[in-house]
């Protein structure tokens, strides 16, 4: 049981759990700070952190002005870190503590990288701040002023010592870090941009920065821009309670970054000790950085400066066993916006996007008219909303939308109401083709079953429904020298769940083929509850939301209703689109994005829209689900369906998460096979982990 637990472990899955201590400190008193800082690296191991980071100088704190230049306070720093490094012997924490260090008759301020009862390295801090508030180049030495890069220290011969040391794990080597102290961060071009480039996907920060009104937002900028440009986590840990406040005072500002993506943040102005932990996710670190050639072309660019960087290596004990779920948390809806502030805003520029593609097709095209089929479900009513925009902002009237909807053998009485009400809230002009008659007139002339009263509804009888929608559609735009306007979504393309070269596969253009089903759903929701086409509108919007999705090609048993369900065969949007996220836009083996479907979905509290409202969909999925439904999608998008993207329309880029326009984010041969894919399942227990009850570490 314990190694079907360890799938459940977030280790095993490349991530790493980093830690920010802000220990409360006393001016000038090392051991004290030594103890506090013990105390916060323990916890940390507790917590089942690799890394844990504490401020600058916190040995001795940072406010002691010319106190540094007594040899006791020095002395006493060096035995606090003793100490701390003899605790370390027990803790399989990577601890970085700040302190000044005397070398050759110079004084440098550094941070010290510990681990298993041996000093790593020694980094001196490059950049002295000499302006305002600050005094350092009275006390101390830049790091460049340094005459070897080899010290003793503790007892400890042959330290490496200097800016120029990248920390790698040589048993976890996607766990790299670069340590830069406070200012160093400040200036244009901050040493951990070239640690990055030397390799380091982790950076560090201590720091002694004191607060001024406004200046943690300034610090977030530059944590989150650094972060974001280098594709590296950055780790920075700010002075706190107990810091003189002569002429200064002090926040206790400390915050981890992922990519520009902000993990956590610790409580400012606590009086208290803190410790903040979050899982950095190493891969996506990884593979932006392979995925992003600029990166590795900035490497060839700074290769003289980075031959000068050392690597130090070590062997790191990762605790890959046993059941360590993520304190991180995964939103379910990766396309949909998370934050209620942002909401409006993501969805107004989702439709300017899409407005703006097709508005530029028609006017390069010198084409005023739109013609597009309306089926009363989600797709085509998002595709009808992008289209009234258009126009709108065309200024041509709305009956320049030809929308037809046409019924099959399988449509139901209720989308086929919907289609009408909406295409007449909408005030298009709206037309109704039976394509019963012709297709039935098909199905006779290739001698179907169906067509001699055999009810055979096999893909024949589908697709020929589908391919004659298609054809009036296309007869009707040459008519009216219109366009056809697609309606399939990212998600349907994803999974191959359109007619190959008719139905919504096909089109003059599409609006949705990079827009997944539940962004669809969650925009369609925004403009019915906005209100701002209509109170008519927005009630059949809310219709349109609450039917079940399918094609209805088939006919049910009842009359007049279909019998598919399509996320019985293709599985749930909501989890295949999460599935596809982590798919398309990282490249994660499908047993991450089974252990992240996880985390994100087998918690029923959870809610299931970012604003709590249910739309009829689940709130739980167990790892046998996500296995089951994964498999599904690997199959599918790997090996059955590139063919279909391979000629699919033009049609606008929506997010970084998803396009799959052969011309576009993702080019993929049509006849790849899935093995390694599908190999990867067997990785995937069919079992819950015994401790899923179990409370999770805090973030």
């Amino acid at each position: 049981m314990s190694e079907k637990n360890s799938f459940f472990n977030l280790y095993q899955h490349n991530f790493v759990r980093a830690a920010v201590g802000i220990p409360r400190v006393r001016v000038a008193d090392p051991q004290f700070n030594g103890e506090q800082t013990i105390a916060l690296m323990r916890q940390a191991a507790e917590r089942g952190a690799l890394l844990a980071v504490f401020p600058e100088l916190g040995l001795s704190s940072y406010t002691c002005d010319d106190l540094f230049h007594q040899q006791a306070l020095l002395g006493g720093s060096l035995d606090a870190l003793a100490e701390v490094l003899t605790a370390t012997k027990a803790s399989p924490v990577i601890t970085v503590v700040g302190l000044p260090i005397e070398v050759d008759g110079m004084l440098f301020n550094c941070a010290a990288v510990l681990y298993r009862s041996k000093i790593l390295g020694v980094v001196p801090k490059t950049y002295l701040p000499n302006y305002r508030e600050y005094y350092e180049g009275r006390q101390f030495v830049p790091a460049d002023f340094r005459l070897r890069d080899r010290i003793d220290l503790c007892g400890h011969r042959d330290v490496p010592f200097g800016n120029r040391l990248v920390f790698r794990a040589e048993n976890h080597p996607s766990l790299s870090f670069y340590v830069e102290i406070c200012e160093d961060l400040w200036v244009p071009i901050p040493p951990s941009s070239y640690g990055a480039l030397a390799g380091a996907t982790v950076l560090v920060n201590l720091s002694a920065s004191n607060v001024t009104v406004g200046k943690e937002d300034y610090r977030r900028q530059l944590v989150s821009n650094l972060s974001g440009r280098c594709l590296a986590a950055y780790v920075y840990a700010g002075a706190g309670a107990g810091e003189s406040t002569t002429d200064l005072a002090w926040d206790g500002h400390g915050m981890v970054y992922e990519n520009g993506t902000c993990l956590g943040e610790t409580q400012r102005f606590a009086y208290t000790p803190q410790l903040l932990t979050a899982d950095i996710d190493l891969d996506r670190l990884v593979m932006d950085r392979m995925r992003q050639n600029t990166f590795g072309q900035a490497v060839q660019h700074h290769r003289e400066v980075l031959s000068k960087f050392e690597t130090v290596d070590f062997h790191v004990d990762v605790p890959t066993r046993g059941f360590l779920p993520l304190a991180r948390s995964y939103e379910r809806f990766p396309y949909v916006p998370a934050e209620p502030a942002m909401r409006d805003l993501r969805c107004h520029e989702v439709y300017e996007i899409q407005v703006q593609g097709l508005v530029t097709r028609l006017e390069s095209a010198k084409i005023d008219k739109i013609v597009i089929g309306i089926s009363g479900g989600l797709d085509s009513t998002h595709a009808l909303l992008v289209c009234s925009r258009a126009v709108d902002l065309m200024g041509l009237p709305r009956d320049h939308i030809l929308a037809y909807t046409m019924p099959g053998f399988a449509t139901s009485e209720r989308t086929l109401e919907q289609a009408r009400r909406l295409m007449a809230a909408i005030g298009c002009k709206s037309s109704h083709i039976d394509i019963r008659p012709s297709c039935m007139q098909m199905l006779k002339a290739i001698g179907h079953p169906y067509a001699d009263g055999v009810p055979t509804y096999d893909v024949t009888f589908e697709n020929v429904q589908a391919g004659e929608r298609a054809n009036y559609l296309f007869r009707l735009a040459n008519l009216h020298h219109a366009l056809v306007v697609g309606t399939s979504d990212l998600s349907e393309l994803a999974l191959g769940w359109c007619t190959y070269g008719v139905g919504d596969h096909m089109s003059h253009y599409h609006v949705n083929a990079s827009v997944p089903k539940t962004l669809i759903q969650y925009l369609i929701r925004w403009v019915a509850e906005s209100g701002q086409l209509g109170a008519e509108l927005g009630a059949v919007l809310e219709e349109v939301l609450a039917t079940e999705i399918s094609p209805e090609l088939i006919p049910g048993e009842a009359a007049g209703q279909p019998a598919q369900r399509s996320e019985d065969h293709i599985g749930p949007y909501e989890l295949q689109d999460f599935h596809l996220y982590y798919t398309l836009r990282f490249g994660y083996t499908p047993a991450k994005i089974a252990f992240l479907a996880w985390s994100a979905w087998h918690d029923r509290t959870q809610g299931l829209w970012p604003d709590g409202r249910s739309v009829g969909q689940r709130s739980q999925y167990g790892i046998r689900e996500i296995k089951h439904w994964l498999g599904v999608f690997v199959r599918r998008f790997f090996e059955l369906t590139q063919f279909k993207r391979s000629c699919m329309p033009n049609a606008p880029k929506v997010g970084s998460g998803g396009s799959l326009s052969p011309r576009g984010d993702y080019r993929a041969p049509s006849d790849s096979r899935a093995s390694v894919w599908l190999k990867q399942l067997e990785r995937i227990p069919d079992v819950e982990p015994v401790k899923v009850g179990e409370k999770r570490l805090s973030a």
